[in-house]
């Protein structure tokens, strides 16, 4: 029998776990995402990238792999903001053409991100990136 806490550690060990596997980074770009409390919104960035014979996510205009350190300051192709996840998913997903997003794994972490920053702005939690 599992009390709330065991299952929710289990869960969270589960997520982390699916967290560190591999996944084939997204030709046609990235977001970074994050909540606008004061605006009450939760947005989306929209980075385009190029991918090299490595699998790295490059800067299109240098062709150099681009830092996780968050160093480099680029300009976004696309900011979405919504209310909600759903609100925000209809923008990307449906309303703009063509969509920034080629791989269903990617649009799929994009959903539970939206939803988990959702759930943030809510509650009043931080909200980081996955």
């Amino acid at each position: 029998m599992y009390t709330t806490n065991s299952l929710a550690d289990e869960l969270t060990a589960l997520d982390n776990q699916y967290s560190n596997r591999h996944i084939d980074l997204d030709p046609d770009g990235y977001f970074i995402i994050y909540v606008d409390r004061d605006a009450k919104r939760l947005c989306a960035e929209h980075y385009s990238n190029t991918i090299n014979d490595q699998g790295l996510a490059c800067d299109p205009e240098t062709g150099k792999p681009l830092p996780c350190n968050g160093s480099l300051k680029r300009v976004p192709t696309a900011v979405f903001s919504g209310r909600t996840a759903k609100e925000l998913c209809i923008q990307i997903f449906e309303a703009t053409k063509p969509c920034p997003v080629r791989y269903l794994d990617h649009a799929a972490y994009l959903g539970r991100e939206f939803v988990r920053a959702e759930l943030a702005l809510l509650s009043g939690q931080e909200y980081v990136q996955d």
